[in-house]
């Protein structure tokens, strides 16, 4: 008797690589969609790669025929030229009709948390207005809502890490009193795969078990890797300014102002209890001769989609 097709979306890319993993060592079969077909396959033959076909809905449906679930991780994280939120959001619901059509059993969505249609910032307006999509589509869904993601490809925390051993000093957006609760990417691959299994319609926190102001965030990041630089409180838009500059020189974005919005408005924070159990100091201790020394850059990974992610 064949496995059970589970779908994953972005299986060559971050969460996507893990939920995938997860599911092969469950002994399911697994299925990518993907944008990046020529990126190298971490899993060979054991994952096969259909192009998304958000522009032929028909194709799309036929990808997803007969999967027990979909994970959907497909989003962006910033407006760019090449890329905007408003077509992430359109391609998404998409996504979820032709799951519907197709007849998927399950759809686990990743989210953010707090998000809000009233949002005046698009990452979390979009997200919620892709939840309301869900939970009209009929489709038996869980919703996860992370916080910022931690991992061997993480971008923030290695960043953050990247600055402090690089440059004389790191500037805080105002106080850095704003907190965040990062997640380790695996604890969300672990509760996506466990959700894939269930039937009924839930929304979740998908937070770690460490919550710290980013101004606490900084200071141990940077005890871990052990550098000492002076951490200032910055007017935010000074701040942004500096890192919109070092962006250019690093040819990425670095952050955008309504990322600092989001910080600063404690978006990245909820009062639910942990879903994850890696702490992100234990994690950056075992990882700290790595941590930083290389940057990260998110425009390179979605420029180039012929090298491993």
């Amino acid at each position: 008797m064949p496995s059970e097709l589970h779908i994953v979306t972005g299986a060559f890319g971050y969460s996507g690589k893990y939920i995938a993993a997860r599911l092969l060592a469950e002994g399911r079969r697994v299925r990518t969609l993907t944008d990046s077909l020529h990126r190298p396959n971490p899993f060979g033959e054991k994952v096969e790669a259909h192009p998304f076909n958000f522009d032929n809905p028909d194709r799309l449906v036929e990808s997803l025929r007969g999967a027990k679930a979909l994970y959907n991780t497909y989003w962006v994280r910033f407006n760019h030229p090449l890329f905007k939120h408003a077509d992430a959001v359109q391609n998404t619901l998409t996504l979820f009709e032709a799951a519907r059509r197709a007849g998927v059993e399950r759809v686990v969505h990743v989210s953010i948390t707090n998000p809000s249609e009233d949002s005046p910032l698009e990452y979390f307006s979009g997200k919620a207005r892709l939840e309301r999509g869900l939970k009209e589509s009929g489709l038996s869904y869980a919703i996860l809502r992370p916080t910022v993601l931690f991992g061997k490809e993480d971008i923030l925390v290695n960043n953050i890490a990247w600055a402090l051993r690089h440059l004389p000093v790191f500037g805080l957006f105002g106080d850095g009193s704003y907190r965040i609760q990062p997640i380790h990417v695996d604890d969300l691959a672990a509760l996506a795969v466990e959700q894939g299994k269930r039937r009924e319609n839930v929304t979740l926190d998908a937070i770690g078990p460490e919550t710290f102001t980013y101004r606490d965030l900084v200071t141990v990041t940077a005890q871990i890797i052990g550098v000492r630089r002076p951490i200032l409180s910055m007017p935010p838009p000074l701040a942004y300014a500096a890192g919109w500059t070092l962006g250019l020189f690093l040819g990425d974005v670095l952050i955008t102002w309504p990322e600092v919005r989001g910080l600063m408005a404690d978006l990245l924070c909820t009062a639910s209890p942990p879903a994850g159990s890696t702490r992100l100091t234990d994690w950056a201790r075992e990882n700290r001769a790595r941590l930083g020394v290389r940057y990260a850059s998110e425009l390179a990974r979605r420029k180039n989609r012929q090298r491993d992610y």
